[in-house]
């Protein structure tokens, strides 16, 4: 069975100042997204589930969901900050919705095949996908993969920049993940608070469909607490649960080092790098000028 791509693209971007899914970086107008559908495309992937607000459907089948017709299959799942577990009600105040382990958990009923998991506005480059696609045409049970990036190749220029820090064994299975806010580029280094090295998660996941009733589990305990103790802004990290699942035995996940390069749009200043990053890859021809053809 081939594979599926998860693509977490609900979120308006706050801290860059629009919907970066649909912003044009590449030189024919492509977006990141183009991106990560043709390499996972080319890596064997059948079908691309994307995760979006009901409030941008239309404009987003539109702009993006359209241009993939009759490359590969193209599903829609909502998320929304009233898509809950039942017996769970929004608390008063609650605006926004559950951060990346909700927005997964909102793809429970759409996905029967093992699946990729990665946000909509992140590069992850050919090799990630090609990574990927080989441990999911193989992966049986509660076994899982996350890509493994280091560090200092995941800053921003232009802010801080919140980062999954990893725990790894030496035979590359991954012992938990740490939830960072507010890394800086003065902070990662030699003799600095981070190496350069460091392993961080940048929410690109492999799961098999079995990954599901444990993050339900999990997601219904998060909001047990949020109701009594957490704060009313509150995210159900994606990186933070599967870190509980591997505490817990209930999961198995293998680190995945890739060779690729990763750049985002945290924020508006960082586009001319990106556009800068993908005008070398084109050049380089590790992309074709125009990926659609």
């Amino acid at each position: 069975m081939q594979p599926a791509l998860l693509v977490l693209a609900a979120g308006m971007g706050s801290r860059y100042g629009g919907l970066k899914q649909i912003d044009p970086v590449g030189p024919s107008g492509e977006t990141i997204l183009d991106y990560s559908v043709f390499d996972a495309l080319r890596a064997g992937f059948g079908r691309v589930v994307f995760v979006i607000r009901r409030d941008f459907e239309a404009m987003f089948r539109e702009k993006i969901g359209a241009k993939y017709a009759g490359r590969i299959a193209v599903d829609y799942v909502f998320q929304s900050v009233d898509a809950l577990p039942s017996g769970f009600a929004v608390p008063t105040g609650r605006e926004k919705p559950w951060g990346t382990g909700h927005a997964t958990w909102c793809a429970r009923e759409a996905l029967r095949e093992p699946f990729a998991v990665i946000n909509a506005d992140d590069f992850y480059g050919a090799d990630s996908f090609r990574q990927l696609a080989g441990f999911l045409t193989k992966a049986t049970g509660s076994s899982a993969a996350m890509v493994g990036f280091h560090l200092a190749n995941t800053l921003s220029e232009n802010g801080a920049v919140s980062r999954g820090v990893c725990q790894v064994a030496v035979d590359g299975a991954l012992l938990g993940v740490t939830e960072h806010t507010g890394i800086l580029p003065t902070e990662v280094g030699s003799g600095k608070k981070f190496a350069g090295e460091t392993i961080v998660s940048m929410n690109c996941w492999g799961f098999t469909p079995e990954i599901f009733p444990r993050l339900d589990e999990r997601f219904r305990a998060f909001l047990a607490s949020a109701m009594v103790e957490l704060p009313l802004k509150a995210e159900f990290y994606l990186p933070g649960s599967v870190s509980d699942l591997i505490a817990r035995k209930e999961a198995a996940v293998r680190v995945l080092p890739t060779t690729s390069s990763w750049f985002g749009v945290t924020y508006r200043e960082d586009k001319p790098r990106v556009v800068a990053a993908l005008t070398e890859l084109v050049q380089t021809g590790q992309y074709p000028q125009k990926l659609w053809s």
